[in-house]
């Protein structure tokens, strides 16, 4: 496991960042972009999920972000939308 800590003004700057980062590093094996979340560094405990998740059938997974409008789809982004709650 690898905590990299990063200097953002907020939530939603965070949670784009560790989007944006882990989609990036998803070719990877060892990258399991399901298990991404955020947190701030005084609330460690306190963690945001980046991704959705979801089990799909076929055992294929929502690789959506967390909270995100509409159904759940196995390919990811191409009309992803801002979590709800985090402003642009």
């Amino acid at each position: 496991m690898i905590h990299l800590p990063v200097a953002v003004a907020d939530l939603a700057e965070a949670l784009r960042f560790a989007y944006t980062l882990t989609r990036s590093l998803s070719s990877l094996p060892q990258v399991e972009a399901g298990g991404t979340t955020v947190s701030a560094e005084d609330a460690q405990h306190v963690r945001h999920w980046v991704f959705c998740d979801r089990i799909l059938p076929g055992r294929r997974r929502c690789a959506r972000r967390a909270d995100h409008d509409g159904p759940c789809d196995p390919t990811g982004p191409g009309s992803e939308r801002t979590p709800r709650g985090c402003s642009t």
